[in-house]
Order: C-alpha cells, then structure tokens, then sequence
C-alpha cells in the first residue's frame, strides 16, 4: 500500500503537469527531474514561504545568493575533498552495480539490499553458504563532490567542483556581508539554491538526487549562547511545517548520537518525516560549532573573528544551521496533501465507486489559487462575464479558466492540483453581478459579488 501511494504520486506529479523525468525523450536521465507548469510554481510557493518566514518573520536575518563554482580552496579547507564528504560503497563485480551501504554494516554481512540483488540478478549464485569477495567489493569511500573544469584545458590547474552545500559561499561572504550590513551577533544569512552530489544510490523519487535545491540559513552566535539558539531553531523550524499543513502526527525530530554526527557537528537534530518509503529527513538543524569559519581563516589568512563591543569580547562565532531541502519538503507537501475519496465528490456519469483525488495543500502554497468556469460555454454573456472575472484577478494570483466539460468534471480536475477555490459564473450573475464561489476543502458554496471577490479569496 505504501509503495501503491509512491506510484500514485508519481504518477500524478507527471500527468497534471507538477514533475516529470528529465530528458524523458531520449530515455530519461537518472535521478534527475524537471520541474513543469505546476511543479516549478509549487516549489516557488514553498522558497517564497520560506525565505518570507527567514527574512521577514525573524529579527537580524539578511538573504544571499552566492555562486555554484568557487575556488577548489574553499572545498579543501571545508573538508569536502577529504574521507570526511565520502560514502562507502560496494560493488557487484558481475554487472558493477554500486551500493550505497551504512557505516554499521560490516563486511562479513551483506546488507539485504547486496542479497536481493544477487537472488533476482544473479540467481545462478549459490547464497548458502556465499563467498563474501566472490560477488561484492570490499566496502571503499567514495567522495560526493562532482567535478568540472573552468576554461578550455581540461587539466589540473582548471579543475573545480560543483558546490555540493550552499553554505559555504555563505562562510565566504561572512565578512563582506557583516560589515556592509553593519550586523551585530546574533545574525543569519539566509540562502536558497542548488547543489549537486554524486550519490551512489539516488532514490525515491525526488528524494535523493544528484541535483537538488536546498534552503539554508546559517546563523551566527556567541559561543555562550549556541545551545539557547539550537533550541530556538529546533522549535521554530517544526513550526514552520506545522503552519503549512503538515500533520502533526507525520513529523518528528531525530537527534543524532555523538556517532553519527557530522565531522563538524557539535550537535545535530533532524526533523524527519513519515514517507510511504519510511521515516526520513527533511531538515536538519544543527551545532556547526566554529569549524568553518575556524577553518577558513587558518587557510585563507582573512580574520574571520568577530570583536563584541559591549563585552569588548573577540572570538570564532559558532554556527547555528538550519538546512532544508526544498524538493523534500515539495515531495513531503504533495504526499501529506494527497487524498482519496471513494465514491466522487462531484457530479460525474461514471460509477459511484470511482475515486476521486484532493490535494489539500495549504492555500499558501497551492500552485493555481483560483478556477474561473462558466456555466455553459456556448452562451457568449457567460464567457464574456467569466473573462471579465479571469481578467480581474489573474493580476493578483495564478488563476486558470475552463470551460470544458461539466462542472463536476471541472471541480474534479481543479481537486486534483489542489485549487482552492473555484468561481461559476452562471445566469444569476448577469443579474446582479454575484459568482458562487466553491471550498475545496469543505465543498461549501455561497454567493459573493464580483467587486468583493479580491476580500473574500484570502491566501
């Protein structure tokens, strides 16, 4: 069933026109996905609320965009060209498929994943007892980073890597950004944009990919103070789920153990979230300590301390870091958002047995706000009256006009991409000048007059 569910949201991600497979005409392109009418606006919607919740709702937080290609410098210094930005993996030395496999496994046990594997791919390989080196590789490192060349020599001295966390472009632009906004501690800088890791095993739809977009900020504390910030953040990054619709009983936090911290972790909380596929991250929150900006200064040679006037203080800040990805929590939207309704909500010559589907996305984020439908569309004063309705409120919000099929079939298609509300304009409108305006979520229909429509279509 939880598989079942993971299809159908495949499955309607690419037909209502939200996602589909990159290069789809040549075959596909693994693991990477473009983003269509529907999809790019949802997304846009969930950056909006973020960088609105970072920029507007919280005190002393200051947006960035920083660029994808930087100095190899920055990657050596931040650890990422080292063991410490690596996977293991294993390979199978018949078809060279590579596994993505957890520190705890050892080598004297195959991760079920390696036994599948060999039981459907290769099934002339005798299982009881197996040779472990006979089949799969010994478990080695193998480093995320993906690799370019900046210039017309592929050599050596060109060679740079695509950014695999946005928030190093963030560490280097700490001084610039402190003094030209003249910020004092405590103080974030907030940025959205993409990284890329050569995962060995992406999955999941777009859950792991080896392109993906993250929503990062990195808040800048005195170190007395980080466990008090780390609180805060924690709590309030919950929140922000919560607020836009997540149920409740779908989201936890994970706190890490001092084992599986990251190399430059003090501590770490993700927030995980209930998939059909399992309990899995959508943001974690985390202690960065003073390891960035610590390191950077030592390889760089620019001070990166900060100089706290009242306490005539001097040290490293330490870093608060909340790092979201925004196609994880699209993914995790659309799923909490997904509904069957066995038997139809609307008026259709199919059986009663039919199931129609309802994305109840929160109205923040819905793709399309508003449906304008005339009655008929073969009267001209109703498609005239329904143009002059579409015209006036495409300029606010995204709003789509049909005209095809019967008005239940228009409510269904409208359900489907989670339209919050939908407006007839009927006979009755070119009497006095109301719509019906239709609730996606509770079905509810009341009439309201065209001049109060910009009040009463609240988001």
């Amino acid at each position: 069933m939880k598989n079942d569910l993971m299809e159908k949201i495949v499955n309607l991600c690419k037909n209502k026109g939200f996602i589909n497979l990159s290069s789809e005409p040549y075959g596909g392109f693994s693991s990477c996905y473009d983003y269509g009418p529907l999809g790019v606006v949802l997304k846009n919607n969930i950056k909006k609320a973020w960088w609105e919740e970072m920029t507007c709702h919280q005190e002393n937080i200051v947006g960035l965009d920083a660029a994808i290609l930087m100095s190899p410098k920055v990657w050596e210094a931040s650890g990422h060209l080292t063991a410490g930005f690596a996977d293991e993996l294993m390979e199978c030395k018949k078809c060279h498929k590579r596994f993505r496999v957890e520190s705890k496994i050892t080598s004297k046990k195959l991760p079920e994943e390696i036994i599948e594997h060999i039981k459907t791919e290769h099934p002339e390989i005798e299982m009881e007892p197996i040779e472990f080196k006979s089949v799969i590789t010994e478990r080695r490192k193998f480093n995320l980073m993906m690799k370019t060349f900046v210039g017309p020599v592929e050599n050596e001295a060109s060679l740079t890597y695509l950014r695999a966390e946005t928030c190093q472009g963030i560490y280097m632009n700490f001084n610039w950004v402190k003094n030209a906004m003249r910020l004092k501690i405590p103080f974030g800088i907030a940025q959205i944009g993409k990284a890329f890791r050569n995962e060995i095993t992406p999955g999941n739809f777009i859950y792991r990919t080896r392109e993906f977009e993250q929503m990062e900020m990195q808040f800048f504390v005195n170190p007395k103070e980080a466990d008090k910030w780390f609180d805060y953040w924690k709590e309030t990054r919950m929140k922000w789920y919560l607020n836009l619709g997540i149920k409740k009983e779908n989201l936890r936090f994970h706190e890490h153990e001092k084992k599986e911290l990251a190399h430059y972790a003090r501590k770490a909380i993700d927030i995980e979230y209930k998939f059909p596929f399992g309990w899995n991250e959508i943001e974690g929150i985390h202690n960065r300590g003073d390891w960035d900006l610590s390191n950077h200064s030592k390889a760089s040679g620019q001070d990166l301390s900060y100089f706290e006037e009242e306490k005539k203080e001097k040290y490293i800040p330490y870093i608060i870091e909340t790092s979201a990805g925004a196609d994880r929590s699209l993914l995790a939207f659309l799923i909490d958002a997904y509904f069957e309704v066995k038997g139809g909500r609307t008026e259709t010559t199919e059986s009663v047995k039919e199931i129609e589907i309802v994305l109840k996305l929160d109205k923040k984020l819905s793709p399309v706000k508003v449906a304008v439908f005339p009655l008929v569309k073969n009267k001209k004063d109703l498609t005239k009256k329904s143009e002059e309705v579409y015209n006036l409120l495409r300029n606010k919000f995204l709003v789509q006009y049909d005209e095809i099929g019967s008005i239940g079939r228009r409510y269904r298609r409208q359900d489907e991409i989670g339209t919050p509300y939908c407006l007839t304009i009927d006979f009755q409108t070119l009497k006095d000048n109301t719509v019906t305006v239709r609730d996606r979520d509770t079905m509810k229909q009341e009439r309201v007059k065209i001049d109060k429509l910009n009040d009463t279509l609240v988001f």
